[in-house]
């Protein structure tokens, strides 16, 4: 993209604009004098001018006011005082509203502009320039600096000793000027008599005629462009912006041409479609032809390695050769499909392919190859998986096998051993659990005992070459299996003696421990308890927790007498083992709880009853403080935010009622705006509340329903409705007065809006708008033609496509004429401003206006006209305007 296309950057970095600089200082003057006379000739509109560009700006006011007069809008007011704070607020502004037109100001700040710095200044003028003066210049769908050089080229092109290429040196001779008045006011200049190797006579020629006839100020001096070598881009693009706005009033002859060709650059494209899709098409179906029958070869290979290859040169196919073809199949249709829409919109026939190649036609060969493609794969696996077979059962065979004997090592060892001889009961009940996972184990394993003596037999009676050496190794396995399972039994039998011999002390151990276990958590529990930190928000969760704590106090004497009887269990284990002296390994094995353990506990339980009273009669106070805070916000709450609500859906009545003039509503609405603005104290003193109730930490509050964001939210939305509703009606104001609308028809665009408005959003749904349109006599039909009308009305008044409709969009739309449409009869219209009203057209007069490619194309498709006042040479134009639109043969 150009950097001055409309929505490229207006201008380069810093460093381009400093390297310009250094490349040549005169052009600093260049730029000094065209930006400064460029300026002038508009403030003079408003009866002032600057003298010196970087002082004259400095203090944003006489910028201000520029931009109002370029861009016909009304900035903010500016600040009339002399300090630095007050010019360096109005550059701001300014700047601020170069910005909101899509300008991207690059390194461009206000504290230069007001230092007066030279180098920002010129940046800033030439920002502006470029936004205001060559942006929205168009020419053959270019736009900005390329449009305005394609102006300049074709505009010159009838004189042979102009050749303008650039911005600079094209322009020194000054034979490029005096061409661009001489092609559209010749009686101002004698081009004949201009001589190309005396630019200072022609620079001045050009710039005293335009200054005297054309308005245009004189923005250089002949001197400046023919003393330098490489003349300022800027300056020179400046200068001839002023000349095509000058001449921009008379293109009619222009636009003609550029009707014409833009009807014959569709006519030539859509040609060249058609040539694409035929030649595509061939191709496409001649590698269909081939594939087919390398697809449906069915000759098997005798070996695992061909096989493979034949798998290979297929997945190749699929992943190399088909890819391509799939999108070629895919552009193919969308050539089509495009190629028809084109011709469609521009009222051409249908394209008819050539027999066999219709989209169809590919798509039932490609059916033909995706099915020849699908047998194939099937027949290569198939026989991949015959070859591998017998080699699968083997390996099969070794894995499995491999498995079984990594399991049973070691584990006749483990069966064999005596560890239950020293074991307490816990300890045989834990091997009793392990045997009994074994046996579950082992039993898992005989499924792949099975299956292993399975495929040995499978491998015999398919005669496995090493069938011998898999039969002795099931063998192996099979005998091993036999041995493990007597020695499982026999260590059954063993831990089921020894388990009886240990469970009577065991079942006193066991009672200490289910009865010392719950009362330890219980005491760790309430000891936890007694020391949280507890966070409520409300007198009732405080309330709560000192009842809860009474009840807790209250349960003390019985947890006394279970410490008691949990002692008691304890001392009784004692008494046994010594009465018995039975050999006990360790402690109690259910439990590590000892009477120390929860004596210590116990007292702990005690200490810390009357710290938590303490605790709860603080919190208990706090609490109560946060209950006046939580009422005292809500007393305000609960008023200003119905209040809020009310003033919103007043404005949105406001916004749709139809009471008085515009100014009326503006008037009233601005007295409203007051009115909400001087309720902002009140707002103020809830936000000092609301910091109290956060300083508190209060998260909740169940006297209202507001909190402070929804007021803020609120409120924040009623000051943007309001500001916004005085917005639209202003632009309403706007419209009416640029548009010429009457308050009458505004009130019936009103009225109609409002009726298909149902639910008073201030926006109409697609549906809505097309019911409005049809009301208001506007013929959308239900049909293809209909909806095609309906879409182009929607991309005018909805172009970001958010699916609504604002009555601004509305009343734009109403009130701006319907966008013309290429027909023959316009076409033909073009062709007779060209033939300067004749009922024929001449080819010089063709290549005199028209591109070169596009005038030789209308002469090679004309035919002679035959009329009573044809000359030599008269072409018909008329005949071959409907041609183009099918309404006859070209």
């Amino acid at each position: 993209m150009d950097p001055y296309d409309g929505d490229g950057d207006y201008m380069h970095q810093e460093d381009d604009w400093d390297r310009d600089m250094l490349l040549d200082p005169a052009w600093e003057k260049q730029q000094r004098k065209t930006f400064t006379a460029w300026c002038n000739s508009h403030l003079r509109k408003a009866g002032t001018q600057i003298e010196n560009i970087e002082e004259d700006f400095r203090d944003g006011l006489k910028l201000m006011l520029l931009l109002e007069v370029i861009s016909g809008e009304r900035l903010a007011k500016p600040e009339r005082g002399k300090m630095r704070v007050h010019k360096i607020s109005n550059v701001n502004k300014a700047l601020d509203f170069i910005a909101s037109k899509g300008v991207k100001l690059v390194s461009i700040g206000a504290e230069e502009i007001v230092d007066g710095n030279a180098k920002m200044t010129l940046g800033m003028i030439w920002t502006i320039i470029l936004r205001f003066a060559i942006q929205d210049i168009s020419v053959e769908e270019t736009s900005a600096k390329e449009g305005l050089l394609l102006w300049c080229q074709r505009k010159t092109a009838p004189y042979k000793n102009v050749n303008i290429q650039n911005f600079h040196i094209s322009w020194k001779d000054g034979l490029g000027f005096c061409a661009l008045i001489h092609r559209h006011r010749p009686e101002l200049i004698d081009y004949g008599k201009l001589r190309k190797d005396d630019p200072m006579t022609n620079l001045n020629t050009a710039f005293d005629v335009a200054e005297k006839y054309l308005d245009i100020p004189k923005m250089l001096d002949a001197e400046d462009i023919v003393g330098t070598a490489r003349p300022d881009e800027k300056a020179i693009m400046t200068y001839v912006s002023s000349f095509y706005h000058a001449f921009s009033g008379a293109q009619k002859a222009e636009t003609a041409a550029n009707r014409i060709c833009k009807v014959l650059a569709v006519n030539q494209e859509n040609e060249q479609l058609m040539e694409d899709y035929e030649k595509l098409a061939s191709d496409l179906l001649e590698w269909i032809r081939r594939t087919i029958p390398w697809l449906e070869n069915r000759m098997p290979e005798n070996t695992m390695q061909a096989m493979q290859q034949k798998l290979e040169d297929f997945r190749d196919y699929r992943r190399l050769h088909k890819p391509p073809k799939v999108q070629e199949k895919c552009q193919l249709e969308i050539n089509f499909n495009t190629l028809q829409t084109k011709l469609r919109l521009s009222n051409r026939p249908a394209f008819m392919p050539s027999e066999g190649k219709m989209v169809l036609d590919i798509n039932n060969a490609w059916g033909n190859l995706e099915g020849a493609e699908k047998g194939y794969e099937e027949w290569l696996l198939n026989e991949i998986r015959r070859l591998e077979r017998l080699d699968h059962l083997a390996e099969k065979f070794r894995q499995k096998a491999a498995i079984h004997e990594a399991w049973t090592e070691g584990k006749d060892d483990l069966l064999q051993k005596r560890d239950y001889e020293t074991a307490s009961l816990s300890e045989i009940k834990a091997l009793l659990k392990k045997h009994e996972a074994f046996e579950s184990d082992l039993a898992a394993h005989q499924d792949r005992v099975e299956q292993i003596a399975a495929i040995a037999q499978e491998l015999n009676e398919l005669d496995y070459y090493d069938s011998p050496s898999v039969n002795a190794r099931c063998q192996r396995i099979c005998d091993q299996w036999d041995a493990l399972g007597g020695l499982t039994q026999k260590r059954n039998e063993a831990l089921q003696r020894t388990e009886k011999l240990l469970e009577t002390i065991d079942q006193l151990y066991l009672e200490f421990a289910k009865r010392a276990a719950p009362f330890n958590n219980w005491m760790e529990g309430a000891m936890e308890d007694l020391q949280d930190t507890f966070i409520v928000h409300t007198i009732e969760e405080i309330q709560g927790l000192s009842t809860a704590h009474e009840q807790f106090k209250a349960t003390l004497p019985d947890a006394d007498k279970e410490r008691m009887a949990i002692l008691g269990i304890h001392n009784e284990i004692a008494k046994i083992v010594q009465t018995y002296h039975v050999n006990m390994a360790g402690t109690n094995p259910y439990t590590t709880i000892n009477p120390q353990e929860i004596n210590g506990k116990w007292d702990k339980v005690r200490q810390l009853v009357p710290q938590r009273d303490q605790a709860l009669i603080e919190e208990h106070a706090r609490q109560q403080n946060n209950e006046r805070l939580r009422r005292q916000f809500a007393n305000q709450a609960n008023v200003i935010g119905p209040w809020i609500q009310t003033k919103m859906e007043e404005i949105g009545r406001i916004s749709i009622e139809m009471h008085g003039t515009l100014e009326d509503q503006l008037s009233h609405l601005r007295q409203y705006e007051k009115s909400i603005i001087n309720y902002k104290p009140k707002i103020d003193q809830l936000e000092g509340d609301h910091q109290l109730i956060q300083e508190a930490l209060i998260f909740d509050n169940k006297h209202t329903n507001y909190t402070m964001e929804h007021i803020r939210v609120g409120w924040e939305q009623l000051l943007t409705t309001i500001a916004r509703t005085i917005n639209e009606i202003e632009n309403q104001i706007l419209t009416r007065d640029a548009k010429g609308i009457s308050q009458e028809q505004l009130n019936e665009f009103r009225a109609s809006f409002n009726h298909f408005d149902r639910d008073h959003s201030g926006t109409l749904g697609a549906e809505e708008f097309k019911a409005c349109l049809i009301s208001l006599g506007f013929d959308i039909a239900n049909d293809a033609q209909g909806e095609n009308e309906f879409s182009r009305i929607m991309s005018i008044v909805d172009p970001n496509r958010m699916g609504i409709v604002t009555f601004q969009a509305f009343i734009d739309f109403m009130s701006r004429e319907t966008a013309d449409t290429d027909t023959a009869d316009q076409v033909m219209a073009s062709f007779k401003v060209l033939a300067g009203d004749k009922n024929y057209i001449l080819a010089d007069e063709l290549r005199r206006e028209l591109p070169p490619d596009q005038a030789e194309y209308c002469i090679a498709r004309m035919a002679p006209y035959s009329g009573p006042d044809a000359v030599p040479g008269a072409l018909d134009y008329m005949s071959f305007s409907t041609a183009l639109y099918g309404e006859s043969d070209l």
